[in-house]
């Protein structure tokens, strides 16, 4: 006999574990499906486990490159991945067993295994045993989440050619490595392997690195891996991918000239996937676009009005807090609560590479192209006495106003620490606050968050320390 349910969630990431809280906050009966783990790929194989790689490596570049500048030195520093290999995977383990902790309390059903719908109702769990078990359901939420995209031609065979998921887990460092796309994958393993020692060099088709921030950002961030050693090779089009006995190489072209790479491994980080076929979506009706997207209204709901998707499988944003967020609003909507519509142009963006790249809204191009005249207010970290104190003082602040209103229409920032920075600028755009609350809001002193009011004095025209 199947079980009953208000909500069933396939798939539990950031957007369908946070979608099942919420809903059972809600006083539905809810169900969450996952063929493989609870916490999804986030807080197993993504944005978790890297951020402890990327802390070991900001120690570790520390006291390879900076013993000087803070008075110590070594006469034979060993460095030990495998132990922050290990760390991270303590810190992925004890976040995903707190997943289940709240399912638990939340009285949440959870099935392992591969779901498949029989109908807009209807759908069964397939576990690792063959054995099946069917659900019915009022209501449906999509949280399947996406995949490394790789070119059929490129075959990662997890050693020599990987992506995120083999890269986060090997615990040998390669001595050479070519990193194939410069978005916060690529730019962050970037960062951990050559905090290592590892030669690293990126290739970007596209004219510059992290392509989706703001030009500065992207002109600064190549100087600043430059000088940690890095090679940049930018407008770089990867036209084969070629695993040999000692490694890969990897043939790119640029304005008509080829060249080969060689190294001991190649990274592919160019994008992901969603995670849409399989489920039996489109025959119950579900649209799926020609990107294999799902297609969603401002509700989450598909052209299935009982069937939702949230997440990376709408390719809205594919960032887990972004998932979350429509989590709690698909969950509102389904229960007829009190909700919001979400501003997919507005949200946060954080790249935790060193320096950090943080930003949200539009930049000053595309404000102008939607016919804003604009003023920025812009504050660098080198004149910040708390980054000259951490000797972390690489980068700025920007803020981009609308001149006639005052509104902030977007922030961009690289530097230390600035994923911490942004939510002030983030909360002052909900509330809509503008550069003269901020820059009368006080900051202590001294912090790295007075870059920000120092900022918002220079969009009000009457900058304070520079």
């Amino acid at each position: 006999m199947a079980e009953n349910f208000d909500v069933v969630v396939i798939g539990a990431g950031p957007a369908g574990y946070v979608a099942a809280i919420r809903a059972a906050q809600l006083k539905q009966k809810v169900a969450i499906v996952d063929k493989q783990w609870l916490g999804g790929v986030c807080l197993n194989v993504g944005c978790i486990p890297s951020k402890s790689l990327l802390k070991n490596a900001e120690v570790a570049h520390t006291l390879r490159e900076r013993g000087k500048d803070f008075g110590f030195s070594f006469d034979n520093l060993k460095l030990d991945y495998p132990v922050a290999v290990k760390r991270s995977r303590q810190n992925s383990d004890r976040l995903t067993k707190g997943v289940g902790f709240l399912m638990r309390k939340n009285n949440i059903a959870v099935f392992m295994g591969e779901a498949k719908l029989k109908s807009k109702d209807t759908l069964t769990v397939t576990d690792k045993d063959s054995k099946a078990t069917e659900l019915k359901t009022k209501n449906i939420i999509l949280a399947t989440g996406a995949s490394a995209a790789v070119p059929g031609a490129w075959k990662v065979d997890g050693e020599k050619v990987v992506t995120y998921h083999e890269a986060i887990l090997q615990e040998k460092l390669p001595k050479s490595v070519i990193v194939i796309g410069s978005g916060a994958i690529g730019v962050e393993f970037a960062t951990v392997w050559s905090s290592y020692g590892v030669d690293v060099t990126i290739v970007e088709m596209l004219p510059r690195l992290v392509p989706l921030e703001d030009e500065e950002i992207s002109k600064d961030l190549k100087k600043e891996f430059e000088k940690r050693g890095i090679k940049c090779l930018v407008g770089n089009k990867v036209e084969s991918v070629e695993a040999t006995k000692s490694g890969v190489k990897v043939k790119v072209s640029a304005e008509g000239k080829e060249a080969t790479l060689e190294a001991e491994q190649a990274l592919v980080a160019i994008g992901f996937r969603a995670n849409s076929k399989g489920f039996g979506l489109e025959e119950v009706g579900v649209k799926i676009n020609e990107r294999g997207l799902v297609e969603i209204n401002e509700k989450m709901q598909t052209s299935v009005p009982n069937i939702y998707a949230i997440g990376d499988v709408t390719g809205k944003l594919m960032l887990a807090h972004v998932g979350s967020a429509m989590g709690i609003v698909c969950a509102e909507n389904i229960a007829g609560a009190e909700t919001v519509v979400l501003d997919y142009d507005m949200m946060p963006r954080a790249t935790y590479c060193h320096p950090q790249i943080a930003s949200f809204g539009y930049t000053e191009a595309q404000a102008k192209e939607r016919g804003y005249g604009i003023k920025v207010g812009r504050f660098p970290f080198q004149a910040n006495g708390k980054a000259l104190g951490l000797g972390d003082y690489a980068g700025w602040v920007k803020i981009v106003v609308d001149e006639k209103y005052g509104e902030i229409l977007g922030a961009h920032m690289i530097g230390p620490e600035v994923t911490e920075l942004l939510p002030e600028l983030t909360l002052a755009h909900l509330m809509e606050l503008t550069p003269h609350e901020i820059a009368r809001n006080v900051h202590a002193h001294p912090s790295l968050s007075e870059v920000l009011m120092e900022a918002a004095h220079g969009a009000e025209g009457s900058p304070i320390h520079i």
